[in-house]
């Protein structure tokens, strides 16, 4: 009955009313359960209903779980400045039913995806994390828990876009590191530093990448975008293998795109023609380099998957939308504006140009609302 004054919800009429002795208590993950302190046991099921429940969705804004000094849960109103033992959740519980999978769709955010997700145990390494679809994902991992590792070329920028999360939320656990894909000596040195921190590893995202660069040849002496969107993320997780196995149940994901379908690694005699994936000047096609590389992607997190699944880690490879905005056209002016001119019809990774786009969407609908009514009238 305390618990539920505590609510608000001290109405003797409901059959939930607990008998004289008991609790209603909730665990870590929100399932509720039952103390009774005259029997001195705990049970799932109500004691008069006999109904199990689950606290329903994240807690309410402003709250947050954390431990007390003796290592139990306490929730505390950050607004009102109080402390609980109590879930507030548990104002709002639901019956434990078998519910529907949630369809997503075009529209929906990263931070939807993951929604009453705990990531608190798991340390997700993310490349090219500092903006557009990498930085997204940091930090919907981030807010949702993780120790988020930005492995980045720019380490300045890198350091910028941890700071940004933080800020969002002063408990996220993000940093950066030094990894330049386009020198396998930095990317080996990566590995070799992470290793020595002793860290898991449970998700590995191969996201950096560059399309419509111009042609140049990395200090290893390959063309850039084949190193940088494959070679490198090859590497990367060649040398990270043994933490990935040691960190099971792990995945890698590895960021392609549909345009692997255009382009082919095959030479007249059906045979792979290793040429094609470092070409020479005179050869090299910015477009076909990065479809070539994204193919190289495929083929490998399939291999990658065929070897480590037995191991318990997997491998996707995931294409993130046409529809998608970011910066990866940057390198050559003409693609530049190409995008510019589609920007009004893309989703923005950028949470704050999603919410102004959703609002001139309802001043549109509204306004078209009003438009047929007035010729109705």
């Amino acid at each position: 009955m305390a618990a539920l004054k505590f609510a608000g919800m001290d109405d003797t009429d409901s059959e939930d009313e607990l008998p004289p002795g008991w609790e209603e208590r909730s665990t870590k993950d929100g399932w509720v359960y039952y103390a009774s302190h005259d029997e001195m046991k705990t049970q799932w099921e109500h004691p008069k209903t006999g109904k199990k429940k689950r606290c329903a969705g994240d807690l309410p804004y402003g709250w947050e779980q954390e431990t007390d000094e003796k290592g139990q849960m306490i929730y505390v109103d950050h607004i009102n400045k109080r402390t609980t033992y109590f879930d507030p959740r548990q104002a709002f519980t639901v019956e434990d039913v078998v519910l529907k999978p949630k369809r997503y769709d075009g529209n929906t955010a990263a931070l939807e995806i993951l929604q009453g997700r705990d990531f608190s145990d798991k340390v997700v390494l993310i490349t090219g994390g500092n903006s557009g679809i990498g930085l997204e994902t940091a930090r919907s991992f981030a807010l949702h828990g993780a120790h988020v590792i930005l492995a980045c070329r720019n380490l300045s920028r890198a350091s910028k876009a941890a700071s940004l999360i933080q800020q969002e939320w002063h408990k996220a656990r993000v940093e950066a590191m030094m990894c330049d894909l386009a020198s396998l000596r930095s990317v080996r040195e990566f590995t070799e530093s992470y290793k020595a921190r002793k860290l898991p590893l449970h998700i590995l995202v191969c996201n950096a990448a560059v399309c419509t660069q111009p042609w140049i040849l990395t200090e290893d002496g390959l063309e850039s975008t084949f190193q940088i969107c494959h070679l490198g993320h090859f590497l990367l997780v060649q040398g990270l293998e043994d933490v990935l196995r040691r960190s099971a149940p792990a995945r890698v994901v590895v960021v392609t795109s549909e345009s692997h379908r255009f382009t082919d690694l095959l030479d007249s005699c059906a045979k792979v023609d290793l040429a094609l994936l470092s070409p020479q000047k005179k050869e090299y096609w910015s477009m076909l380099a990065y479809n070539r590389a994204k193919l190289c992607n495929i083929l490998f997190s399939n291999e990658l998957h065929r070897r480590l699944s037995p191991h318990g880690v997997t491998a996707n490879a995931v294409h993130p939308g046409n529809m998608m905005y970011t910066s990866i056209h940057r390198s050559w002016w003409l693609m530049t504006f190409l995008f510019s001119l589609a920007r009004p019809f893309t989703k923005s990774m950028n949470p704050r140009d999603r919410m102004r786009e959703t609002d001139r969407e309802e001043g549109r609908r509204q306004t078209a609302d009003r438009g047929a009514w007035s010729r109705l009238f």
